[in-house]
C-alpha cells in the first residue's frame, strides 16, 4: 500500500455512524474525497448484503453451487459485521493514536450514546416480530464492553481476543446448561428491568441464550479493534489475509477432526439436534440448533454454534474478506468502480440493515419455506438492488445515511463533556 498519509476529517465531531473517517495511513485511492476508507465500506457493504442473503435466500441445503453460496452467508456476514464494528470503534476513539484528555472523554461519551441508540433500535426492530434475529442490541452492548480497551495495542487486543475465544464458549455453555436446568433464571428474569421493558429474557438472552450472545461475540469486536491499530500497508494486509486463511483451516479443520476423532461425537451431535446433519456440523448451518445440551456440541463449528472452533473459522473468514477488500480497492481502479454500489451500501449500513427488516415486516414475510426457489431469489435480488440504488442515490447527495444522521445528532451532547 502506498505509504502516504491520507488527510481525512479527524475532528472529534466529524465521525458519522460507521464512517471510515480518521487520519489514516492508507493507499492511494483507498480513501474517498470525504475521507472514508473505501475498502472498509466495501467490506461493510458485503456484510450487509450477506445478511440480506441469510435472511432471504432459499434453503441452503439445496445441492450445487447455489446451496454452497447461500450456506456461506449463514452467520458469517454477521461475524464480519461484528469485526468491522471493532474497526469502527477504534476510528471513533482515535486512529492511529487513541484520543486522550477531553477529546478522549468526548469520544467515549459518543460511543456510549451510540451504543444506547443501537440497543434501543435493536429491541424496537425485534418488537416487529419478524423471523430475523436482530443483531443491533448485541452490537451496541459489544461497543460498551470493548470501549475500556480502546487504548490497548494491536498485540494486546489480539491476545485478549484469543483468550476470550478460548474461554468464553465453555463458560457460555455451562451458563446455558444452568439456565435450562434451574429455576433461578426465572427469578433473575423477573427482576430484570430489561426483560420487562423488552418482553424478552433480558440480559440472560443478551449475554447467553440469544442468537448473538455477547459472551461469545466479544472476540470478534476485539479482533476488529486489533486490525484497526495496524498500519495497513499491502504487506500487513497480506499477512492479515494469510492469518485469516490459517484461522479458517484451524477452526473448520479442527472441528472436522474433533468430530471424527472423538468417540461418540457425531452421534451425540445428531441426537442433540434431533437427527440433524451432524456430518456437516464442522461448517454448515444445516446441522440445526441443539434441542438438548451435550458437551460434544463444543466440537462443532457451524455458524451461530457459539463454540471456539466456530469463532476461529468465522474470524478467519472476516479477516480474509476485510483484507481482500482493502487490497483490491488499493490495487484496482476497476474494482473501485465496480464495487461502488456495495461501498455505498456500506457507507449507510445502519440505514440499509434497518430498512430491510422493516421491509420484511411490511411485506409480511414470515416463512420463506413456503416460497419457491425462484420466488426467494427474486426477493433477494430485489432487496439487494433497491438497497444499492438507494445508497448510490443518497450518498451522491448526502454525507451520511438517514439513520446515521439521527445517530450523529443523538451523540452531539457528548461535546459538552469537560
Amino acid at each position: 500500500m502506498a505509504r502516504r498519509e491520507a488527510d481525512a476529517v479527524s475532528r472529534p465531531d466529524a465521525h458519522p455512524e460507521g464512517s471510515g473517517t480518521a487520519t489514516v495511513r492508507a493507499a492511494s485511492g483507498g480513501v474517498s474525497a470525504t475521507g472514508r476508507l473505501i475498502g472498509l465500506d466495501v467490506a461493510r457493504g458485503l456484510a450487509v448484503l450477506g445478511m440480506f442473503t441469510a435472511h432471504l435466500s432459499p434453503d441452503p441445503a439445496m445441492d450445487g453451487v447455489q446451496g454452497w453460496v447461500f450456506e456461506l452467508a449463514r452467520g458469517r456476514p454477521a461475524t464480519l459485521f461484528a469485526v468491522l464494528a471493532g474497526f469502527t470503534l477504534v476510528i471513533l476513539t482515535g486512529r492511529p493514536e487513541p484520543r486522550t484528555g477531553r477529546a478522549g472523554r468526548q469520544a467515549m461519551a459518543r460511543v456510549l450514546i451510540r451504543s444506547a441508540v443501537l440497543i434501543v433500535l435493536g429491541y424496537a426492530l425485534t418488537a416487529l416480530d419478524t423471523p430475523i434475529d436482530v443483531i443491533l442490541a448485541a452490537y451496541g452492548m459489544l461497543f460498551v464492553l470493548a470501549l475500556p480497551l480502546y487504548r490497548l495495542s494491536a498485540r494486546a487486543l489480539a491476545a485478549v481476543a484469543v483468550v476470550t475465544a478460548l474461554v468464553m464458549p465453555p463458560i457460555r455453555y455451562l451458563l446455558a446448561v444452568a439456565i435450562d436446568g434451574g429455576e433461578w433464571s426465572d427469578a433473575v428474569i423477573a427482576l430484570d428491568p430489561l426483560a420487562r421493558i423488552t418482553d424478552s429474557e433480558g440480559f440472560i438472552e443478551l449475554f447467553v441464550t440469544g442468537e448473538y450472545p455477547v459472551l461469545t461475540w466479544i472476540p470478534f469486536i476485539l479482533t476488529g479493534m486489533a486490525v484497526a491499530k495496524l498500519d495497513l500497508t499491502r504487506r500487513v494486509l497480506t499477512r492479515i489475509a494469510t492469518a485469516g486463511c490459517a484461522l479458517i483451516v484451524l477452526g473448520y479443520g479442527g472441528s472436522w477432526l474433533a468430530l471424527h476423532l472423538v468417540p461418540g461425537a457425531l452421534p451425540a451431535v445428531a441426537a442433540a439436534t434431533d437427527g440433524g446433519s451432524a456430518g456437516s456440523a464442522w461448517w454448515s448451518d444445516t446441522v440445526g440448533d441443539p434441542e438438548t445440551f451435550t458437551p460434544y456440541w463444543l466440537l462443532v463449528a457451524a455458524p451461530h454454534s457459539q463454540t471456539t472452533w466456530s469463532i476461529l473459522g468465522s474470524t478467519g473468514f472476516a479477516l480474509v474478506v476485510m483484507a481482500l477488500c482493502f487490497i483490491a480497492v488499493d490495487r484496482s481502479a476497476s474494482f473501485r468502480w465496480l464495487s461502488a454500489p456495495v461501498a455505498a451500501v456500506g457507507s449507510i449500513a445502519l440505514t440499509a440493515y434497518t430498512a430491510h427488516i422493516i421491509a420484511i415486516w411490511a411485506l409480511g414475510i414470515d416463512d420463506l419455506d413456503v416460497l419457491s426457489y425462484s420466488a426467494c431469489l427474486v426477493l433477494l435480488l430485489s432487496f439487494s438492488a433497491v438497497a444499492m440504488l438507494f445508497a448510490m442515490f443518497w450518498t451522491r447527495r448526502f454525507r451520511r445515511g438517514p439513520l446515521e444522521y439521527l445517530v450523529y445528532a443523538a451523540t452531539t451532547p457528548a461535546l459538552l463533556v469537560a
